[in-house]
């Protein structure tokens, strides 16, 4: 039966007794290795052997290989001194025993496998010391090794010992740390920008580490490491707390790691994990509070330093100390520890916390470019885009505010927003919008900044209302309170005054308690004294708000605070310049006195409008004539003592006479005597005569100058309701403008929502329009203006039946009651009947208006259908037109084919071959003899006839000539045959009168062909018949000019000759065919 000892079964931790409880356990790693060897050599005696101290070995491992090599050592003798050098963390000198055994080894593949296996190991253990990038100086070839370099022969050793044997039991486990390593220093994917996605490498290489650590359990026969009680080196207990620590039971976590640290004084990683759990501890406390300062001394000094000592290059432990040095502004520190961070770490994570200390460094130095380089990396390291450290994308939102690129900025941090809801995201980006706010106002130029403005409230209001939650454990930030009080200042003056209150609040925590008063009973006095030790600013700030609400008292208490406060600060801080301040509170309290008489004076004058009121005025606007504020009061009391006789004509109105010498004298931008003159005009306009149309044209230039006066006063004042009331009531009473009317009177009320008045008014243009909208007959309205007239005829009800509840109502409660039970029994049922007719108009008319509609798409449609018939109908004839010309020029084409083929022919007849020479030659014509032996007759025009046949040949060596130069080749070797002549000159000149001086040109479908054929018609009826090798030729330069409709038809015009008219010859008539042109014939 066991029993119990000091809380522990048989005085052990679970259930183990590890001897001295004071005494940690000692590491089994290498463990089995002893601390000397035996070396069998040769010799005389076989007992032979040199013994090597392991604990005390050679710096230079070369006599060690060459001995073993020489002698032929067994496979286990090399082992054995390499993890002897590797147990005196001498990996280098391990790694060259076990490269230099494998090449003395000659038992084959079996005797190297344990060797590249353990050769493995050496280098993952190297991968884990490595530096991740070549520092710099350090080039390619230089020998010097990253992690990836590591990695690459770790898997090279690895494949090697898979060929022998990949079912070696020791294989499973270095294939699955190797791939755990892989994966921990994969990067992220640029293209990987999910927030839960895994990259889909990085997925495969954790997979396959599964595996292999499942093969590797399977085994060793599913043999529990975690039962194995005394194992300290690797500790189960490290990763068991950071289970639990990612589960977020980080209580656990601590538990798990301070027993490792019992069991393990000296662990470097369990001090450095409970360093950083105090640290998550810190930062749930505020920063200025005794708990903070003590776990975060806990934390640096207790464990941080303590895991530093134990190993200075560990990358998490460079990581936490140089956001120590940073706070202490020890930059070099800061860069050199960030910087074997980044080296040195195999996580991801830790070189993202090292390249953001880096990035933080750059930006307290002003190298923004750095800065932000840092701060991607940083980024990077984590994800980027989407996932990534959204510290370093807030560094770099930072930064695009410091270098003056807003838009980029507030891209960045809308984008960290729509992530995190980061706290300190909200408040830079409300603040960015407050500014652009602010900076528009100061600019004086009129934009529209109310979207800019909800979204600095918005954000602002997030992050003041983050602070009320206890879990987030947030500090109030003064600057943001601040900035709302500025930005609620115009629109909500008392949300404004309660940041600054909550401001002066913050500010009193932050008193130092020796600065602090002794606290009395008085706790106004107390307050006022603590008051002094403030910011002058806020308490002038504090009692201007005060002092708008016409909370006179507690205004000044802040002003003469605010007073006080500057003399103490003038003593604290010597070149503070406070002459300035003080002016402007002396000012401001000087306004509150006079006020406060003001104030007294009118409240007499309410209670005594006899004696002791108007006295109380009179002395007041004697002592201060010159104050607007008293000006004003003292207008407001003329008008009051002279309502019950004012004059008809405003000039001679005293209250009238009395504003205008206050714009005249004073202040031509006194707005309450520009509403005061408004007033007066608009009241003398309505009690006006209308009788005549004179009389109701002065009637409207009294309200329009009543009008005038009141925009005037909303030019100074967009948000006077007075002068937006004015104005609405002269539209109703003049104008008879009751829609305009209505939303101006419901923005008046929006701005005072207290004034009775104002309701009042906004029912009375209701029940206006009802009756409006009732009488206008039902082509003039719709039914949607009937609804609404009808649902303002039930807000009109229900806001005169409050009106007439109230203590003091504009008119008596019994007439504000019968108006109000007239709307609700006659209106209203007058409203229903028109809602109904008006329904049943709107029915009839759409039916109608529908009707119309479709007979009116009908014709629409008839007439496309007519157009669209008419196109297809024009489309079909030029298709049949194009039909038929494509036919024709066919046609002629076949035609002007055989043609050719028969001169061919003819050509070839009219060859012979020579006797002399034996070459074909064109036969030669033999002329005819002549009868008798007399002249012969000569014609009309004395040629003989040897004239004209020597003339013919001369024109026909021309027209030869003519063509070469026109470059007909083909036609140029075609012999020319004798033409046929005309026989009877009877007949040429009874044909010729026929055609004196006419040309024929004739256009047809064809585009030139029937022009031709007519011409050529024509020739043939005047000569008589016509030689076919015209006719053919005349075709040929149809087809090749005159066959396409869209080519221009050429026309040769002949010279005129003048002489008398001859029957120009054959050949002449070919050359014209030829050219496309109709011949000309002339005659006298």
């Amino acid at each position: 039966m066991s029993t119990i000892k000091n809380g522990h079964i048989n005085g052990g931790a679970n259930g183990y007794d590890a001897g001295n409880s004071n005494e940690g356990m000692i590491s089994k790693r290498f463990s089995d290795i002893p601390s000397a060897i035996d070396i069998p050599v040769t010799g005389e005696d076989d007992d032979q052997a040199v013994e090597i101290d392991l604990e005390d070995l050679l710096d230079d491992p070369t006599e060690l290989c060459t001995l073993l090599e020489n002698e032929g050592a067994a496979r286990t003798y090399w082992m054995t001194v390499a993890l002897a050098y590797a147990k005196q963390k001498k990996v280098d000198h391990a790694i060259e025993m076990l490269t230099k055994g494998q090449s003395a080894m000659r038992g084959g593949n079996k005797e190297r496998l344990s060797m590249l296996t353990c050769l493995c190991w050496m280098y993952l253990w190297k991968s884990k010391e490595a530096p991740r990038h070549r520092p710099d100086g350090v080039g390619d070839g230089d020998e010097f090794k990253t992690k990836e370099d590591w990695l690459k022969m770790a898997t090279s050793n690895l494949n090697d010992a898979s060929r022998i044997n990949p079912s070696f039991p020791p294989l499973f486990l270095a294939r699955g740390v190797l791939q755990l390593l892989r994966a921990s220093t994969r990067p992220f994917p640029k293209n990987n920008t999910a927030p839960g996605a895994l990259d889909p490498e990085k997925a495969e290489l954790l997979r396959g580490a599964q595996k292999a650590f499942e093969d590797a359990i399977k085994a060793s026969h599913g043999r529990n490491m975690l039962a194995v009680l005394d194992l300290v080196d690797p500790d189960p207990r490290i990763g068991i707390g950071c289970c639990f620590w990612q589960l977020g039971f980080k209580e656990d976590a601590k538990a798990a790691w301070e027993r490792s640290l019992e069991i393990n004084p000296d662990s470097k990683v369990a001090n450095i994990l409970l360093a950083q759990f105090y640290l998550d501890q810190s930062a749930h406390v505020p920063t200025n509070s005794p708990e903070f300062i003590q776990l975060y001394k806990k934390a640096m000094t207790e464990y941080t330093q303590r895991s530093y000592k134990a190993d200075k290059d560990m990358p998490l432990t460079c990581a936490t100390f140089a956001g120590y040095f940073l706070s202490r502004k020890s930059m070099p520190n800061v860069e050199a520890l960030a910087t074997k961070a980044i080296q040195y770490t195999d996580v991801n994570a830790i070189a993202s916390d090292g390249w953001y200390l880096l990035a933080r460094k750059e930006h307290f130095d002003d190298n923004y470019e750095k800065a932000l380089d840092y701060y991607g990396r940083a980024d990077d390291a984590r994800g980027g885009v989407d996932r990534g450290y959204m510290p370093a994308k807030f560094g770099a939102a930072q930064l695009s505010v410091l270098k003056g690129d807003f838009g980029e900025a507030k891209l960045r941090l809308e984008k960290i927003i729509q992530q995190s809801k980061n706290i300190e995201a909200m408040i830079l980006l409300g603040t960015l919008y407050a500014e652009e706010v602010f900076n528009s106002q100061e600019s004086g130029v009129k934009e529209d900044k109310t979207t800019e403005l909800k979204k600095a409230i918005g954000y602002l209001e997030n992050a003041r209302t983050a602070w009320k939650d206890p879990k987030k454990n947030l500090v109030p930030d003064a600057s943001v309170l601040l900035n709302l009080a500025r930005l609620y200042e115009t629109e909500q003056p008392e949300k404004s005054l309660q940041c600054l209150q909550q401001v002066e609040q913050i500010e009193f925590d932050q008193i130092p308690a020796a600065d602090k008063p002794e606290k009395t009973e008085d706790e106004v006095a107390y307050k006022n004294a603590m008051r002094e030790n403030l910011s002058p600013q806020l308490l002038n700030n504090i009692g201007c708000f005060y002092y708008q609400s016409e909370k006179y008292d507690q205004a000044r208490e802040m002003f003469q605070a605010a007073l006080n406060a500057c003399v103490k600060a003038g003593e604290k801080l010597e070149g503070m310049d406070t002459d300035a301040l003080v002016t402007t509170i002396s000012f401001n309290l000087g306004r509150t006195y006079e006020a406060s008489e003001t104030r007294l004076a009118y409240i007499a004058l309410r209670r005594d409008r006899q004696e002791e009121g108007p006295k109380a005025v009179s002395t007041l606007y004697k002592e201060s004539s010159a104050d607007l504020e008293v000006r004003a009061l003292y207008g407001w009391y003329l008008g009051r003592m002279h309502s019950r006789k004012r004059s008809s004509n405003v000039n001679e109105d005293p209250e009238y006479r009395h504003y205008k010498h206050t714009l005249q004298q004073y202040d031509k931008h006194d707005r309450y005597a520009l509403i005061g003159m408004g007033n007066i005009n608009l009241m003398a306009a309505r009690e006006m005569r209308r009788e005549s149309e004179s009389d109701k044209q002065a009637r409207s230039k009294t309200y329009t100058k009543a009008v005038e006066f009141f925009d005037k006063a909303l030019q100074l004042d967009p948000k006077s309701a007075y002068a937006a009331q004015g104005i609405a009531i002269a539209l109703v009473e003049d104008k008879k403008d009751y829609k305009t009317a209505l939303s101006i009177f419901v923005k008046a009320l929006e701005i005072t929502p207290d004034q009775v008045h104002y309701k009042f008014n906004v029912a009375f243009v209701q029940l206006q329009l009802a009756t409006t909208i009732y009488n206008l007959p039902e082509t003039q309205r719709s039914l949607e203006e009937v609804k609404g007239a009808a649902k303002g005829l039930e807000d009109a009800i229900e806001a005169l039946d409050a009106i007439a509840q109230h203590p003091n109502p504009p008119y008596p409660k019994h007439d504000i009651e019968q108006r109000a039970n007239m709307a609700r029994n006659t209106m209203r049922r007058q409203l229903e009947r028109s809602m109904q007719a008006q329904k049943e108009y709107e029915e009839r008319n759409a039916s109608k208006i529908q009707a119309a509609k479709e007979q009116r798409e009908a014709e629409l449609r008839r007439r496309e259908e007519a157009r669209e018939a008419a196109e297809k109908a024009e489309r079909e004839r030029k298709a049949k037109i194009a039909e038929e010309r494509q036919k024709i020029a066919e046609r002629d084409r076949e035609l002007a084919q055989a043609r050719a083929a028969e001169d061919i022919a003819r050509e070839a007849a009219e060859m012979t071959t020579d006797s002399e020479t034996g070459e074909r030659i064109k036969r030669k014509k033999i002329p005819k003899g002549r009868s008798g032996g007399g002249k012969r007759k000569k014609k009309d025009d004395g040629v003989t006839d040897d004239d004209e046949t020597g003339a013919e040949e001369g024109g026909r060596s021309q027209r030869r000539s003519r063509k070469a130069r026109r470059g007909s080749g083909s036609e140029e070797e075609k012999p020319k045959t004798k033409k046929r002549r005309l026989a009877k000159k009877g007949a040429e000149k009874k044909e010729e009168s026929k055609y004196k001086s006419s040309e024929i040109v004739v256009e047809s479908d064809s585009d030139g062909d029937d022009g031709v054929e007519e011409a050529r018609k024509a020739l043939e009826g005047e000569a008589g018949q016509e030689d076919i090798e015209m006719e053919g030729a005349t075709t040929n330069q149809v087809t090749a000019t005159g066959g396409d409709s869209d080519e221009e038809e050429h026309v040769v015009k002949s010279t005129r000759k003048s002489r008398r008219g001859i029957i120009e010859d054959d050949d002449e008539d070919d050359e014209d065919a030829e050219t496309g042109t109709a011949a000309r014939y002339y005659c006298r």
